[in-house]
């Protein structure tokens, strides 16, 4: 793959990846099922197994402040097939005490579209 090729895949799962972020838009449960693939799976930070199901429905009634992205990375792994892996970082409004979560997601391409088939957040020590 080219350099070029690889940065637009690159540029479009950072996207996805914010967008998942987005209180909107993970009120969408429409949206949000576009970008997840039929098998997701999620370990959360709280050590929780998630499945695509039960996220949906967590999504949709959460009350939810997004975090900040820092240090997104993304290599591909193949053909089709793309890890993406970055920090949330959020801030205390009362303590100020900063609670950051290494994340981590497998994305695939099926027909002609990325979605997120695993994801992982660990809890930054």
């Amino acid at each position: 793959m080219s350099g070029d090729a690889e940065e637009t895949i690159c540029a479009h799962l950072r996207a996805c990846e914010e967008a998942l972020l987005d209180p909107l838009v993970r009120r969408d449960r429409a949206r949000v099922a576009e970008l997840l693939a039929e098998d997701f799976r999620e370990f959360g930070s709280s050590g929780r197994v998630w499945t695509g199901g039960e996220i949906l429905e967590l999504l949709a009634t959460e009350d939810y402040r997004a975090p900040a992205m820092e240090d997104f990375h993304c290599d591909s792994i193949g053909e089709g097939v793309a890890l993406v892996t970055y920090r949330t970082v959020r801030m205390d409004a009362e303590s100020g005490l900063r609670s950051a979560v290494l994340r981590s997601s497998l994305w695939t391409k099926k027909s002609g579209a990325w979605r997120v088939r695993f994801h992982q957040g660990t809890k930054e020590v």
